[in-house]
């Protein structure tokens, strides 16, 4: 287990007696091009930088030097009663609970339909016609009306990030791109001085517990009530269809414990954690979803999708036989994002920016060579007069370290998660823009013989045949890729 030496490094704040120039978010991604310049802009930085600083929070937490402890760990535990939380935490868990109300008013269309309900719209209708008043209500309003040296309010800015951050109405669909502006909204908030600065982190983990956990429960509950599509997902090829936030989080729960938020460890676990390949068992996923963000999403997963684990979940299957602990998997879900979220033109090409997430060069930002992946992005037929830089390796910046360093732009396949699942013939990776940057499907062991109903001898632990029939038994399936000769 190795510390990372890491510098303390957080969301810069905008004094609260400074005037800025609040803007308008606009549409600033328009091609691969652009795509690329955004990798290496001062609102990307700042995306990442927040993500470090809410990650790095929620690492279990060793007793604090001149503390009286009996030297027991600190566990960050979904609705735990011993958190009190801040009234700003409070208010925005308050605003997120007033907009799944609205999920009343707009029961789901009954009618036949192909995708998406229609009434999704009706309630994204109420919301926006709420919003603002919505904001007032919750949120201070001495944050909201911040000196501004333009016509737009700082309250304007964080209402479009935050109208973003429930899925298309036109499209009826949501995916990891709203998740990201849900991202942006609390990041503003950040920048706004909404949220007090502390040493150990726990501003940073009042967010994740008390904002960022019950906005994905929304999320779910308006994706069972109104069958939203995944946007951009390519089914198995993707991580998840819908979310990525909560394994980042939920794998820095099960982590080693660490004195400070800076003090990243890249391998390990908990002793008490469970075993990653517990994932794929239903009672384990039962027990733990409760409590941790991590089997919160795989439940979720559970409830939709049915058949083996390993054949609808490919990638997060691929990612439960990791040896080296949560803390592996968590570096590894970080660079992950970088590649999957953040440099996918379908995610990103709905972002807006404005003053708090700016479309501006980061004049510290790294020139390393373009990946394919990258060049492989859309192109733009009009000329532009935009910069053409390199993108950065993020994780290699002396204010990104925590994930360490070294991350190939082109994709995930990292050593993090070496392959799983069965096949006995490799199927090539799909080709052209925006597909995704790694397979897990290559191939390692044999698929069980047709007709056999066991759990996937793959994921036994020593050399134990697993039961034919117990409720985390998988019934007998064929990889759809597996094709008779």
């Amino acid at each position: 287990m190795a510390n990372l030496e890491t510098p303390s490094y957080t969301l810069t704040t905008i004094g609260k007696n400074a005037h800025h120039d609040f803007k308008l978010p606009i549409k600033c991604i328009n091609d691969g091009d652009d795509v690329s310049f955004f990798l290496t802009s001062k609102a990307y930085t700042d995306i990442m930088t927040f993500i470090f600083q809410l990650n790095g929070a929620m690492f279990p937490q060793k007793p604090r030097d001149g503390e009286k402890s009996s030297g027991a760990v600190k566990q960050w535990v979904l609705k735990d009663d011993e958190i009190s939380y801040p009234d700003v935490i409070q208010n925005l868990g308050k605003l997120v609970k007033a907009l799944e109300n609205i999920i009343d008013e707009a029961p789901p269309d009954t009618g036949p339909r192909r995708f998406g309900n229609i009434s999704f719209r009706k309630w994204n209708e109420i919301v926006q016609e709420r919003i603002s008043n919505l904001l007032d209500e919750h949120l201070p309003s001495e944050l909201l009306s911040r000196d501004s040296t333009s016509d737009v309010t700082a309250k304007a800015e964080l209402e479009a990030y935050l109208m973003g951050s429930f899925g298309s109405a036109q499209r009826l669909d949501y995916g990891t791109g709203h998740e990201l502006s849900f991202l942006a909204f609390l990041g503003g908030l950040w920048k706004l001085g909404a949220f007090p600065i502390t040493e150990d982190g726990s501003s940073e983990r009042f967010i994740v517990l008390g904002v960022i956990e019950p906005y994905l429960e929304l999320i779910r509950r308006l994706i069972l009530t109104y069958t939203l599509e995944p946007a951009g997902s390519h089914g198995v090829w993707g991580l998840d269809d819908h979310s990525f936030l909560p394994y980042i989080f939920g794998s820095a729960q099960f982590s080693p414990a660490i004195s400070s938020p800076t003090e990243i460890v890249t391998e390990g676990s908990l002793p008490n954690a469970p075993n990653p390949a517990d994932v794929a068992k239903a009672s384990a996923v039962e027990r733990e979803r409760g409590r941790n963000m991590y089997f919160s999403a795989i439940g979720f997963i559970y409830d939709v999708k049915k058949g083996p684990f390993w054949e609808h979940s490919p990638i997060l299957f691929d990612i439960s036989g990791v040896k080296a602990g949560w803390a592996k998997i968590n570096k590894g879900m970080l660079k992950m994002y970088n590649a999957e979220v953040l440099s996918k033109f379908p995610v990103v090409q709905h972002f807006p920016f404005g003053s708090l997430f700016v479309w501006e060069r980061d004049p510290g930002a790294k020139q390393i060579q373009a990946s394919v992946h990258t060049s492989s992005q859309p192109k733009s037929d009009a000329p532009t007069a935009r910069p053409q830089p390199q993108l950065r390796d993020p994780m290699a910046e002396p204010g990104m370290s925590a994930v360490g360093s070294g991350m190939p732009m082109g994709g995930t396949a990292a050593p993090w998660a070496s392959s799983r699942v069965p096949s006995r013939q490799p199927v090539p990776m799909p080709t052209g823009p925006n597909q995704p940057t790694r397979a897990p499907w290559n191939p390692s062991t044999p698929l069980p013989p047709p007709g056999s109903t066991t759990a996937a001898p793959w994921a036994r632990t020593g050399g134990t045949a697993a039961p034919s029939s117990t409720q985390n038994a998988f019934p007998s399936t064929r990889a759809p890729w597996d094709k008779k000769t």
